[in-house]
């Protein structure tokens, strides 16, 4: 059954044909598909649009056809032009004459906008708990941390020690972040539409709302040209992809560093690194780096999806068939590698030792001598200025800040005193840090609490 061609007369060339097929990537659709399919003819029956019995011909057909791909007793022409033309080309197999029926009052431009929400959608909750899931295993990691000195950077050098946990609860919020935006973009993703039919609507008397409360739609879009030429919602989820990859990489890349023999804070387990097929030593971040690369997939996916769309004139235009394998591209590399991402936190052997001693001696203590002066009446610059010469005196002589003696403290200004040596100890410098938000154990143990009530 063909779905145009009354107008041609002459055959589609076969190289056109296969540049113009989409079944080897949109046959993912299939269930959304029949889904669509199934509310769009249910409104037709009850709007008799559609008699009864051909509905049921329709609606038993398309079943049937769902089972047959499920088992596999069915599989699609690789040469079909795309799969919701084949679904209807099996059902007129099947049924014969009603099959052609089914179309009335609908265009494939918003079929196949209808099938892609209603596909995103659901792999939106797949992300969704999958994000959920590695917050869990951050919150439980951090819970055991938060005592566990750990060199704070900026530019890649110590700056103020922080805790593990509070590292760890940072991607923490950056995830939550990301699932915010996840959950914003739910009514936008699912605006329905079905029923704009190819671009200026249809004059058969549909029910829109109908099929929207069926296929759980929040919305009916409310213009027809818009409705079929819209890709914004693939584009924002490439978008939001995009940030999740990009807080994945970002966390890979500290991992990466972390586990080598001159940074030594972590170990990635077995499951989740590979050998060398010639150096018997080496135990390599795969899994990690792979993520990091495959960063690269997901920002690749965002500017197709913006430089197909950026000169369309309304409404539809082909062009947008492209439009699945950028989102296909980005679903089918964040899925697994939030997934490994868990695993290898799950797995990974914190050494909180080695942590702890690089901090020694690293002159992250210095701003806390600075507030120290400060805090009895000196400006901030000049006890900037004090505790810089202090630091420069020390590297000169090999000393470490937190040795120096109240003696030697106040050789370089009368206003240090015992106290002021006693703020020096990292453990000290941590736990001074419990403004809300900070570093201390105890601000971590309520940001902790904070992000136990965000996951439920």
């Amino acid at each position: 059954m063909a779905l145009w061609g009354g107008r041609f007369s002459q055959e589609t060339d076969q190289l056109m044909a296969r540049f113009s097929s989409s079944i080897d990537v949109d046959q993912k659709l299939w269930q959304a598909d029949i889904r669509g399919s199934s509310a769009h003819v249910r409104m037709l029956v009850s709007q008799k649009i559609l008699t009864a019995a051909d509905g049921d011909k329709i609606l038993a057909g398309l079943n049937e056809i769902a089972e047959e791909i499920r088992s596999g007793a069915w599989t699609f022409n690789p040469a079909a032009e795309d799969v919701h033309g084949e679904i209807e080309r099996r059902l007129f197999e099947k049924i014969g004459e009603p099959a052609k029926r089914m179309h009335m009052a609908r265009s494939r431009n918003d079929q196949v906008s209808t099938a892609t929400r209603i596909y995103l959608n659901e792999k939106l909750n797949g992300l969704m708990t999958d994000i959920r899931e590695l917050q869990k295993t951050l919150v439980a990691l951090a819970e055991v941390h938060t005592h566990s000195l750990l060199p704070g950077m900026t530019h890649l050098q110590h700056a103020q020690p922080v805790s593990l946990a509070h590292h760890l609860l940072a991607y923490f919020w950056m995830l939550q972040r990301d699932y915010d935006r996840l959950a914003d973009s739910r009514p936008r993703i699912m605006t329905l539409p079905l029923g704009s039919a190819a671009l200026a609507g249809t004059g058969f008397p549909i029910d829109r709302q109908k099929v929207a409360a069926e296929l759980g739609f929040e919305n009916v879009a409310a213009n027809s040209l818009d409705a079929v030429s819209d890709r914004d919602f693939v584009v924002e989820f490439l978008a939001n992809g995009s940030l999740i990859a990009m807080h994945l990489s970002r966390f890979c890349e500290e991992l990466i560093l972390w586990s080598t023999p001159e940074f030594g804070f972590v170990e990635l387990s077995d499951a989740v690194t590979t050998g060398s097929s010639i150096m018997p030593q080496k135990k390599n971040p795969d899994g990690a780096e792979l993520i990091r690369g495959r960063t690269g997939r997901v920002y690749g996916a965002l500017i197709g999806a913006l430089t197909m769309m950026k000169g369309l004139p309304l409404s539809y235009n082909r062009d947008m068939q492209e439009d699945k394998i950028h989102l296909f591209a980005a679903l089918e590399t964040l899925e697994p590698s939030l997934k490994l991402m868990n695993l290898m936190l799950q797995s990974a052997e914190w050494k909180t030792e080695r942590m702890a001693a690089a901090v020694s001696g690293d002159f992250s203590n210095a701003t806390d001598l600075a507030d120290d002066l400060a805090a009895k009446g000196m400006s901030f610059r000049q006890a900037h200025e004090v505790v810089g010469e202090l630091v420069k005196f020390c590297l000169k002589q090999n000393l470490k800040l937190e040795d120096l003696t109240v003696a030697q403290l106040k050789k370089h200004n009368s206003l240090f005193d015992q106290v002021s040596q006693q703020k020096l100890a990292h453990t000290q410098v941590l736990k001074a840090r419990k403004s809300e938000g900070g570093t201390a154990p105890d601000a971590v143990l309520v940001q902790i609490a904070r992000a136990k009530a965000v996951i439920g």
